[in-house]
């Protein structure tokens, strides 16, 4: 397994979603798995999964990816037009812990671009203009960094440290769809998160739920 250096999420690592898929999917499990992160992906390195756990070259423990239970954290659906509406307020337009993020990153014109705005009941939404080739990291990505979003605040940066996904059908490329998520708990620097992904005729394709972890953020 190798996390490319245009899947990044913040600078030098893999974008925590997009890494989560591919351990996800190399463990090939008949059920959803978690991925914990127990540091931040490295780019361009050569990692194995043994035994639930991922291993850079060095043996360094990158991530662990244990089965659960059939779960469903399925946060409600908007229409496009609202979700476009959101975007059009996405914070990180102008306050962006990491611009160059895959995912929601405005300065990658060759990213994912999901930019989730705020609705008036505390969820987040976006639009999703899905991408050739459609893969199950594709999908994980694509749900992780609106959850992020639910809890971001300025000077308050976010990363993911855990994310359960169940994928029960792709997107079809060149299809804009629906990301929602909603923060459903916080303690401490850990909040709880739930995403969802929909096709454009509202059929639900993919849900997470993940914890994300309140970092300090950089001193330039």
């Amino acid at each position: 397994m190798i996390i490319e250096s245009g899947h990044n999420g913040p600078p030098g690592s893999g974008n925590g979603g997009w890494s989560a898929g591919v351990f996800a999917t190399a463990a090939g499990g008949p059920g959803p798995v978690e991925v914990t992160l127990r540091r931040p992906p490295p780019l361009r390195t050569p990692l194995t999964l043994s035994d639930g756990e991922v291993h850079d070259p060095d043996g360094t423990l990158v991530a662990q990816v244990r089965p659960v239970p059939e779960f469903r954290s399925v946060v409600p659906p908007v229409d496009l037009a609202t979700a476009r509406a959101a975007a059009a307020a996405y914070p990180g337009l102008v306050d962006h812990p990491f611009p160059g993020c895959y995912v929601c990153g405005p300065d990658r014109a060759d990213g994912l671009r999901i930019f989730p705005g705020r609705l008036t009941d505390g969820r987040t939404a976006a639009p999703f203009t899905v991408p050739a080739p459609v893969t199950g990291p594709l999908v994980w990505a694509a749900l992780d960094c609106p959850g992020g979003w639910s809890v971001i605040a300025p000077g308050r940066p976010y990363v993911l440290g855990r994310i359960a996904a169940v994928v029960a059908d792709l997107p079809t490329a060149g299809d804009e769809c629906v990301v929602t998520a909603a923060l459903v708990g916080a303690e401490g620097r850990k909040a709880a998160v739930h995403t969802s992904l929909y096709a454009p005729d509202g059929a639900l394709l993919a849900w997470a739920r993940a914890t994300w972890i309140a970092v300090t953020p950089s001193v330039n």
